[in-house]
């Protein structure tokens, strides 16, 4: 094989793919990229079995062929070549020579032929996507997901498809994140659950460009993401997600309208008094047209007053400020609603078409008044 490319062209396709290599395995291949040229494209490839992404980058094929080659080493290698024409060649299937300027390595390969290829995957149902709207619906909802393998289905995300309207989900026990977006045509109704860290590196790879799509289709067990000449395949999370909407209620005893951005400013400077670690909640206060937010801890203390418009009852709640700092800081609007029942029930933060809705548990703040 013996393959010319720009180094900028490998640098791009070789950081995509490298997001589906692991961390740690016990099969020495999983740890390596692919680099197929036995078409008449240029073909990298890196499958760790739960993730598979596959990008092609432009380049002349002098000679065909394949070849695998330690991702790790490979990716720093090509990222501190000179700004010029890289050139890859294999001699034999253990061996590859990169070349670019007077730089030269020879470095250990493995035959492409051991390589674990991503599953072929018939892609006829699927729906079509913006990358923008993408990148936003996981970034206005992947924080809430779970970080621990306890619970398998907290760690992903619930993607629900009714007629022309996208629902995603994402809770970890202490709070729910949803948005619902409007497609541009209808689909049959289908729920699959998409692991977090596969929409995590989705969201690092898409430009994010408003007109530019995605084309995600569905299998029983798998996903696949289409855009911009890559292809990432996913496993899904087997099992039924959560009764969500038994957890969704329209009933309050308090609504207060407030400024988003004097509330998410008012919380952060708040947060200054917390340690790492130190589980201090935030106050809540909500009297006649005003909310007054209090913390307490070792480092000090802190209270400020912001105006609202309030309906209801008067009422006292403490939340863990980082998850109000969270939901508030991935919402657009200027103004917000927040929604009360008691003090032990969960804050709901919504638009009024429900495009996006926020439940926050309250936690007990008796020992910090």
């Amino acid at each position: 094989m013996r393959i010319i490319c720009k180094k900028s062209n490998l640098v791009k396709g070789v950081s995509i793919v490298s997001k589906a290599v692991p961390s740690k395995t016990t099969m020495p291949i999983l740890e390596c990229i692919l680099i197929d040229a036995t078409t008449d494209v240029i073909k990298l490839t890196a499958n760790d079995m739960e993730l598979g992404i596959e990008t092609t980058i432009d380049g002349i094929i002098d000679s065909r062929g394949i070849i695998a080659l330690n991702a790790k080493i490979f990716s720093e290698i090509v990222r501190k070549l000179p700004d010029n024409d890289v050139v890859i060649e294999t001699e034999s299937d253990n061996q590859a020579i990169i070349t670019c300027e007077k730089a030269k390595f020879n470095i250990a390969a493995q035959s492409g032929d051991d390589f674990s290829y991503l599953p072929a995957i018939e892609r006829e149902d699927f729906i079509t996507i913006s990358e923008f709207t993408l990148k936003e619906v996981v970034r206005q909802t992947i924080f809430s997901i779970a970080d621990n393998d306890t619970n398998k289905m907290m760690t992903g995300e619930l993607f629900e498809i009714d007629n022309d309207v996208l629902r995603v989900v994402s809770l970890d026990g202490h709070r729910i994140s949803i948005r619902k977006i409007e497609l541009k045509d209808a689909y049959q109704p289908r729920k699959v659950i998409v692991p977090g860290k596969t929409l995590q590196e989705i969201s690092k790879i898409i430009g994010g460009e408003a007109d530019a799509e995605v084309e995600i289709s569905f299998t029983k067990n798998h996903i696949v993401f289409e855009f911009d000449r890559t292809l990432v395949v996913s496993r899904l999370i087997e099992g039924e997600y959560f009764r969500i909407d038994q957890m969704l209620s329209s009933d309050y005893e308090t609504r207060v309208h407030v400024n988003k951005k004097e509330l998410l400013d008012c919380i952060d400077r708040a947060t200054l008094l917390i340690k790492e670690g130190d589980k201090k909640p935030i106050i809540i206060d909500i009297k006649n047209e005003s909310m007054e937010l209090k913390i307490k801890s070792q480092v000090g203390s802190m209270d400020e007053l912001i105006f609202c418009t309030k309906d209801g009852k008067d009422l006292m709640i403490g939340f863990n400020p980082k998850f109000l700092i969270d939901a508030l800081r991935v919402i657009e609007d200027e103004e917000v609603d927040l929604y009360f029942m008691n003090a032990k029930a969960p804050c709901f933060i919504k638009d009024e078409n429900q495009s996006y809705i926020y439940l926050i548990l309250p936690v007990n703040f008796n020992a910090a008044v």
